[in-house]
């Protein structure tokens, strides 16, 4: 991840790496975060954990579809699910009940270092009939809010080359493209 936005790294900036890959039906995130204070305050499903810590952001967008989603994990393995339903209408997000996919969380304090690995169901992405993942190109960004106390303001990072801080460029995203 970087901040691409930014001339040079905040002083405070800790890599990230994230790499993707996909299992029959299934997209597959994994990541690694350094961190010097690994935390985040929410305790249950949907809490606007970007806003109580350490949070790792997965957006998706299937091929053909105009909804897209974005998924949250903290280190202690709460989510946020929100379902946009288009590019331009990002304020309009709804949030996804109940658990949509899966994720595992590992946290090393001792070596400032913790780890997400989730499993994403097609059908938990696009809001239309599941397709084969094989052949198929999706829109895809990993993004970060990385918070050390005592500070105000997370330390925010993306692994697409926005010109500015916001998330939601689709036009700066990667493309994922699925194939055996």
């Amino acid at each position: 991840m970087g901040q691409a936005w930014l001339p040079e790294p905040e002083t405070s900036f800790a890599p990230a790496t994230v790499w993707t890959g996909w299992r029959g039906e299934s997209v597959l995130v994994f990541a690694e975060l350094v961190d010097r204070d690994i935390y985040n305050t929410a305790t249950e499903l949907n809490q606007r954990a970007f806003l109580m810590g350490d949070v790792l952001e997965i957006f998706l967008r299937a091929e053909g579809c105009e909804s897209y989603v974005e998924f949250h994990v903290t280190p202690d393995n709460q989510r946020f699910q929100l379902r946009i339903p288009a590019a331009d209408q990002q304020h309009d997000g709804q949030l996804i009940p109940g658990l949509v996919f899966t994720s595992t969380t590992w946290v090393d304090q001792r070596a400032g270092r913790w780890w997400v690995y989730t499993e994403i169901p097609v059908a938990s992405v696009c809001d239309r009939a599941a397709r084969p993942l094989c052949g198929q190109q999706w829109l895809f960004s990993y993004s970060r809010y990385d918070y050390t106390r005592p500070e105000p303001k997370p330390v925010i990072s993306s692994t697409s080359p926005h010109r500015v801080p916001s998330f939601h460029r689709q036009a700066e995203w990667g493309t994922l493209r699925f194939q055996h």
